[in-house]
């Protein structure tokens, strides 16, 4: 059997007040086409399909097209575990019906855990969950489970049990595994350790298909995260190379195969006339038309800066630049934050007296600035 392992989709993330969605359509076309040329018997996605437990619409019908397409037109089944960013609940509405479509989605933790045969294969849905949701499932070991690596070793240990001979067991999860590599964009795993676990506890499956690092990397030879398919921060994410892995049972070896960005994510550093020329920088026209963050040398990036700097990156979601005067040099301006001053007069009067005055404007002048406002208002309305 052949399984593509992909994980992390984030469907519905805006990122900096910008909407990614035809950079994920982009990445799941090309996995589509990537399991039609491969011959992949099934796709496993371990979780955090949404980037959000409640989903905005247009998330929520690019992946009903996206399975209706994989399960309905390429007649290639799907396995789905929830994530901590998904609404576990919504996430499995009706997951017994849709098993005959060939879309088995694990929502919440199940006592037991009973595995999808494929071929050669048995199949285990393993979605996030939390110690009080092990204790809850097995009572009768409750007082024992003090930590959540506890509660996953028994899960864990149950499947084992049911293990058959001569088959292959694979695991589907969405876990944060101890000292695995982590990126800006893996805000939830930064909080704290508490939900880390150890690689051992999923010892003795064939293979283990993780999701939740966003980074791919191998935890040990059979234990895999595939990492998200487009990058989601600048860092470390601007150089890794976005994939899927493919499992071939028949002989256990997974072959990595990368995949290909609508837009580069590229940080950009220079003076403000260099980034403005970036031929100069050698800045390459997929980086300077991609999801750019720039780091100004020499200037304040206020709201004038920003908009020039934009004529030349059309896709700038954040500059940083520098406040001499203050000997502040960690200014900031993000798109998502100019996309919201420009709605709000009072915000446009804030930003425009810190870029010229580097200070923020009393009270009096806000008053006085509203005060005027109200009278263009008065006077457009012929009042």
């Amino acid at each position: 059997m052949r399984f593509l392992h992909t994980s992390d989709w984030h469907l519905g993330m805006n990122f900096r007040g910008l909407e990614i969605e035809e950079d994920q359509e982009f990445f799941i076309r090309q996995i589509c086409e990537m399991m039609v040329a491969e011959k992949v018997d099934a796709m496993i996605l371990a979780g955090d399909v949404f980037d959000r437990s409640v989903s905005p619409a247009s998330a929520l019908a690019l992946y009903d097209r996206t399975m209706t397409y994989i399960c309905g037109q390429l007649q290639i089944p799907v396995f789905v575990v929830a994530g901590n960013h998904d609404g576990a609940r919504r996430l499995a509405s009706c997951h017994e019906l849709l098993k005959k479509a060939g879309l088995y989605i694990a929502g919440e933790l199940t006592r037991p855990v009973e595995p999808v045969e494929m071929g050669d294969t048995d199949v285990y849905l393993l979605p996030w969950f939390t110690l009080e949701k092990v204790r809850a499932l097995y009572p009768e070991r409750g007082e024992e489970l003090g930590t959540l690596e506890e509660a996953y070793e028994l899960v864990c240990e149950k499947m084992r049990a049911g293990f058959k001979p001569g088959r292959k067991h694979i695991l589907a999860a969405h876990a944060f595994i101890v000292n695995a590599e982590t990126s800006v964009s893996d805000r939830a795993a930064e909080v704290g350790m508490a939900t880390a676990v150890n690689a051992n506890v999923f010892r003795d499956f064939d293979y283990v298909a993780l999701g939740h690092i966003h980074g791919p990397q191998d935890i040990t030879d059979s234990i895999r995260y595939s990492g998200t398919p487009m990058p989601y921060s600048f860092g470390k994410e601007e150089k890794q190379v976005k994939s899927v892995t493919i499992i071939d049972t028949s002989v256990m070896k997974k072959d990595v195969r990368p995949l290909g960005l609508l837009h580069e994510r590229t940080t950009l550093r220079g003076t403000l006339e260099e980034l403005l020329r970036p031929e100069e920088l050698q800045v390459t026209e997929g980086q300077r038309k991609g999801y750019v963050r720039l780091e100004v040398t020499d200037h304040y990036v206020g709201m004038e800066a920003f908009a020039a700097l934009q004529e030349v990156y059309p896709h700038l979601l954040e500059a940083a630049g520098v406040n001499f005067e203050q000997g502040d040099t960690g200014i900031t301006m993000s798109l998502e934050e100019l996309a919201a001053k420009e709605t709000d007069p009072l915000e446009i009067f804030k930003q425009y007296f810190r870029d010229t005055n580097g200070e923020e404007p009393s009270g009096h002048f806000e008053e006085l600035f509203l005060e005027a406002v109200k009278d263009y208002e008065k006077e457009v309305q012929g009042e």
